[in-house]
């Protein structure tokens, strides 16, 4: 890459975190979601009981008391018997917060790297496969094929079905710029999955997945670049992301650098 982002690793790794929590804070204008943004910590609780429906985004807690901190934050999720996530990243304080939640009750479910691209260098050649067509999610149909094939890519429940499309539905489809959501068809049939998400003076790539009968076929990066292009042309220079180790190879194929690790710790309820 050049040295646009070669010279910014501070400055790209708080963009990567805050992209993530802008567009989890942006679930917010959802009526099923209660969002509280408090002085130290950030969090929002829906009742689905599903540990992506409720989660603690961003925590600044002071040394001295931190156990009182997460009792007082977890308190919440607790109280209703929720399932959560909690998020930690390179601007969570104390540092070592993720070794005092371990010690609470919760376990570490992801520590994956944070990831960015200068735009610019990012090649659009043979981006897509053969077959396969990328279209914006713009109706509640769409929606509904998204939801579907997201779960399923994912592993998730089914139940999750129903709560991403009423959620997401809430937030309005395609109705904004800064949230986009992405059909992949192979054939007609719906198999692939991301969403754009426009935050924090960057562009940031969320929710690649595929069925399992179409992967290693390249649909993933397709589903990752296309959206990115978009954003480009809108003016955005940078892209972000996070991937499991798994996929780390395939972005950095694309030009995608490491500069922040990113963990989700879970309470399981």
């Amino acid at each position: 890459m050049g040295n646009f982002v070669e010279n910014l690793p501070p400055v790209l790794a708080e963009a990567i975190e805050a992209n993530l929590l802008e567009s989890l804070a942006d679930l917010g204008r959802s009526p099923r979601v209660e969002f509280h943004q408090e002085s130290d910590v950030v969090w929002f609780v829906t009742g689905m009981p599903y540990p992506s429906f409720n989660r603690i985004l961003h925590a600044r807690f002071e040394s001295g008391d931190i156990d009182a901190r997460i009792e007082s934050a977890l308190s919440p999720f607790k109280l209703q018997n929720l399932p959560m996530l909690w998020h930690t990243g390179p601007t969570t304080r104390p540092p070592e917060l993720g070794e005092h939640l371990i010690a609470h009750g919760l376990r570490c479910a992801s520590d994956e790297p944070g990831m960015a691209v200068d735009l610019q260098v990012l090649d659009d050649e043979g981006a897509v496969p053969p077959g396969l067509m990328i279209e914006p999610v713009r109706d509640l149909d769409g929606l509904r094929a998204w939801s579907e094939i997201f779960a399923a890519a994912f592993g998730r429940p089914e139940g999750t079905v129903k709560a991403t499309f009423a959620v997401e539905a809430d937030l309005g489809v395609g109705e904004h710029p800064w949230r986009r959501l992405y059909l992949g068809l192979l054939a007609g049939k719906p198999v692939a999955t991301s969403r754009l998400f426009l935050g924090a003076g960057v562009a940031g790539i969320y929710g690649v997945g595929s069925m399992p009968q179409v992967r290693r076929r390249g649909i993933g990066q397709a589903m990752t670049v296309m959206p990115l292009l978009e954003a480009r042309a809108m003016g955005y220079r940078l892209g972000v992301l996070h991937v499991s180790p798994m996929g780390v190879g395939v972005y950095r194929r694309l030009g995608f650098r490491e500069y922040c690790r990113l963990c989700r710790y879970v309470w399981p309820g």
